[in-house]
């Protein structure tokens, strides 16, 4: 299953307020960015403006008693916790995250990662969701590349897993891989998809569209933790797209395990 409602929870009030307090970052990437369009130069694959973007980390309790009220697990991933390495960022037993800095590359310092620290999701779940899997063949725009052709019956394949998106706010531009589904929704191909600048169908937790690591919360210079307020622009981007950067220390090129 996925693990969906994360990224928007109760905090703790002292210890969310310093890890809000050093994930306010000076942002990275290249200059100002563009005028936000639905096309541009910089890839061919549309963008999505002004989306909000809310946090979560692999490893992270934030409801036990929920069926899916931790990050020890993805909807790709049944054991994304022990294939990542760890908690990302492990401070106590609650697996909050520390902080991030440009200094290191934003990566935990507690933990070594094994996969990827610059990971995200979007609400399209192309392996659980029984609408988006019947539907990816035709709404995923690289779902005719050799990797995935002749794929859409297979459920352990994903076209969605291990795909880079570029992200920016501001003048920050910084890349991730989705490695979830989420937030809310798990099927939302016409915002997902979609060429239109189409609103997220998710309704709560701001209308969020998207939640992602710590690394890229740091990387992007997000206010704050819980980032409920803070708007970014996003497209997917090829792997031959992505330019040098933290993000690619580490690629995780792990398939789906169920």
């Amino acid at each position: 299953m996925s693990s969906g409602e994360k990224g928007r929870r109760p905090w703790v009030q002292g210890a969310a307020a310093s890890v809000v307090a050093v994930l306010a970052l000076a942002a990275c990437g290249p200059g100002p960015a563009p005028t936000p369009s639905l096309t541009t130069a910089a890839g061919k694959y549309p963008w999505h403006t002004g989306i909000v973007s809310t946090t979560f980390w692999v490893g992270e309790v934030f409801d036990a008693k929920a069926s899916d009220g931790s990050q020890v697990y993805s909807t790709y991933d049944g054991q994304w916790e022990s294939s990542y390495g760890g908690c990302d960022g492990v401070l106590s037993p609650a697996c909050e995250t520390e902080k991030r800095t440009a200094a290191n590359g934003f990566m935990p310092s507690s933990m070594t990662p094994k996969e990827n620290p610059f990971y995200l999701d979007l609400p399209f779940d192309d392996i659980n969701d029984p609408k988006a899997f019947a539907q990816r063949a035709t709404v995923v725009p690289w779902a005719n590349e050799a990797a995935y052709a002749r794929q859409a019956t297979e459920r352990s394949v994903s076209y969605m897993k291990n795909r880079w998106v570029r992200i920016r706010l501001g003048s920050a531009v910084c890349y991730g891989q989705i490695e979830d589904a989420g937030p809310g929704q798990y099927h939302d191909a016409a915002y997902v998809f979609g060429s239109d600048d189409a609103r997220p169908a998710n309704k709560n937790f701001n209308g969020a569209g998207m939640d992602v690591s710590p690394a890229l919360n740091g990387c992007l210079g997000f206010k704050e933790l819980n980032g409920q307020d803070d708007k970014v622009d996003w497209q997917f981007v090829d792997r031959a797209d992505v330019p040098d950067g933290p993000w690619l220390k580490i690629v995780t090129t792990s398939p789906v395990r169920q």
